[in-house]
């Protein structure tokens, strides 16, 4: 739970916002405002920290006043992770985001000492990744840590949209959940209010939203890649490493460039941020995630290029040991944004046509 200092000052920002409202055709968050405290585990995940309100506010400092929104709610947001997550032991996470790292980075060198202890002899050709490891030990280590990580997030999803959906009134489902898919698929929010977000000061930029369009269009091609090799190993009869020109290479290619590149152009914004409109906690945790995907993704290309020299051997391992550490730290990680921003935006989509905008004055 938040502390009273903490849930004090969210209160304070939101009545204050609630009376203004000159931010709102910005973002779906002052819309949403009800100027009640309740109402913060909800609104902290419709805010896209764009920043606009930032700039645009006239209670901000050096005013009296001292009006922080981006700061505030994404103190919220850690709050809201750490209240949520299952099971209870990883809110320590989102309290020292430097345990997350670490909780990957254990998984890492435990996983790497196990498949070192299980590594036959090398050699070349199909079939070389099987004769170095096991398909039944490669594909129970990434079949437990992926299932631990989609049961984790789904529960802790499921615990917050208990919270946000309380005493949400009944409403038609379809065009809620059309309307909160293109939000979630266009990132529209984070055009902050239309001419962009404030990526590194006061200048409009939409760097932001093109690079997280590229990493997470480049992780669905990296999925389609592990679909296509499954397919040619299963029912074409095809083992693994695949030829540079097949399907799952190709896709795998693409998606491993284009990961790497935006998790980068990510990685160089947040460098650029202004730190105020921020809390570091947040972004220790986005800088540690994106580390994290790049260090998965960068092995794996590394393992394409060299697989035909004696380095596969090595570099098999630290891909196998760092994507399986990355599933199971990824609970623990800025990953749970997305499906609580999702149920975010769900809830904000139901109720829009349900609820009268509520105002309160000071």
């Amino acid at each position: 739970m938040p502390s009273p200092d903490a849930a004090g000052e969210a209160e304070r920002i939101v009545k204050i916002c609630a009376a203004c409202m000159y931010c709102d055709g910005l973002c779906p968050v002052f819309p949403a405002l009800t100027g009640r405290n309740d109402d913060i585990a909800q609104l902290a995940n419709l805010c896209h920290n764009c920043r606009a309100c930032w700039y645009a506010c006239q209670y901000a400092p050096p005013h009296p006043l001292a009006v922080n929104a981006p700061a505030t709610f994404s103190r919220a947001r850690m709050e809201t992770y750490a209240d949520h997550v299952w099971p209870r032991a990883l809110r320590h996470v989102f309290v020292r985001p430097a345990l997350g790292a670490g909780l990957m980075l254990a998984a890492t060198l435990l996983t790497f000492a196990l498949l070192t202890a299980m590594a036959g002899a090398p050699r070349s050709g199909p079939g070389a990744f099987y004769a170095l490891i096991p398909w039944g030990a490669m594909a129970t280590l990434a079949t437990a840590a992926l299932a631990w990580a989609t049961l984790s997030l789904t529960v802790s999803t499921r615990r917050y949209w208990r919270t946000i959906s309380a005493g949400l009134s009944p409403s038609p489902l379809k065009p809620a959940l059309r309307r909160a898919l293109s939000d979630i698929i266009t990132l529209r929010h984070l055009d902050g209010g239309g001419p962009g977000c404030h990526d590194s000061g006061l200048p409009f930029s939409r760097r932001r939203k093109i690079f997280h369009h590229l990493m997470a269009g480049s992780m669905v091609l990296a999925v389609a890649a592990t679909l296509a090799a499954a397919v040619f190993e299963h029912f074409l009869g095809a083992k693994p490493p695949f030829p540079l020109t097949s399907l799952p290479v190709l896709l795998g290619l693409a998606g491993g460039v284009g990961i790497v590149v935006g998790a980068a152009g990510l990685l160089a914004v947040e460098a650029r941020m202004d730190r105020d409109p921020s809390d570091p906690g947040e972004t220790r945790l986005n800088v540690s995630f994106l580390i994290a995907l790049e260090l998965v993704t960068l092995s794996g290309l590394a393992l394409l290029v060299f697989r035909e020299t004696p380095a596969m051997s090595p570099l098999l391992l630290a891909h196998l040991s760092l994507v399986i550490g990355f599933f199971v730290g990824l609970p623990a990680s800025k990953a749970i944004h997305a499906p609580f921003r999702a149920a975010a935006l769900l809830r904000a989509a139901l109720e829009r046509d349900v609820f009268p905008r509520k105002r309160i004055t000071l």
